[in-house]
């Protein structure tokens, strides 16, 4: 049987007793009713999985006792920054639960001038909030024991205006390249990725100006929840990760 796999934030030492709060003992205890005795695997994003033992559940507290760490090995020699601009509710979601479960190393998301959702700073806080949570879910699931990290939001302009000396790809359906024959290597790369009405010609412009180069994901049109996770597959692919 398949144990459970659990993130938690916590610095996690072999042979060390813990409690676990919040939505990981609320899961653990109430949607998967785990109790003494029940074998689990805890991460915490420092590449390597613990496997654990439930000692005790309370009310609002799961006690475990931690076993032997082993290292994950797991992750692409691609860095995959996924530059996403920012789409409603489970489209977002989606894109970066799907991205994450392929491998991509790190998501920047984006506000462009299509893009419909528009958070003021509270908004924007709880939302980076939630899509790292989103992350987090997928890494459980995919058995990564390397966490992305969602940064914060900012504008096309603030991300293209950053010194940055990785290769950017930005995803364009007229341009005459096509994502899958660019040459992929181990090391950085990241890919833009429009909103639901696309970039607009002068953000692609300005987007090429700066050094991005412009590549297509073949002759139809998929969605911007879509566009990501195949942008990053077949960049994956590309690498032999996939």
């Amino acid at each position: 049987m398949r144990q459970s796999r659990i993130y938690t934030p916590q610095p996690l030492i072999s042979t060390d007793t813990i409690d676990l709060e919040g939505p990981a003992s609320h899961y653990l205890a109430r949607v998967l009713r785990l109790s003494g005795g029940d074998p689990l695997i805890l991460f915490n994003g420092d590449g390597r999985d613990y496997s654990a033992e439930i000692l005790a559940v309370q009310r609002h507290c799961v006690t475990v006792k931690l076993g032997v760490g082993r290292t994950i090995d797991n992750e692409s020699p691609l860095k995959i920054t996924l530059v996403q601009a920012i789409s409603r509710g489970e489209r977002m979601d989606y894109s970066l639960q799907k991205a994450t479960e392929l491998g991509v190393f790190c998501i920047q998301p984006i506000n462009s001038q299509r893009v419909e959702v528009r958070l003021d700073a509270k908004r924007r806080a709880k939302r980076q909030a939630h899509w790292q949570g989103v992350v987090i879910s997928a890494c459980e699931q995919s058995g990564r024991a390397v966490v992305p990290e969602v940064k914060p939001p900012c504008s096309l302009d603030e991300w293209l205006a950053v010194d940055n000396a990785t290769p950017q790809l930005i995803l364009d359906p007229l341009a005459e390249r096509k994502l899958s024959s660019f040459p992929v290597k181990a090391g950085d790369v990241s890919i833009l990725i429009g909103p639901e009405g696309g970039f607009t010609r002068k953000e692609l412009d300005g987007a090429t100006t700066r050094g991005a180069e412009a590549v297509s994901l073949g002759p139809l049109i998929v969605r911007t929840e879509t566009a990501g996770p195949v942008a990053v597959a077949l960049l994956q692919a590309g690498a032999g990760f996939l």
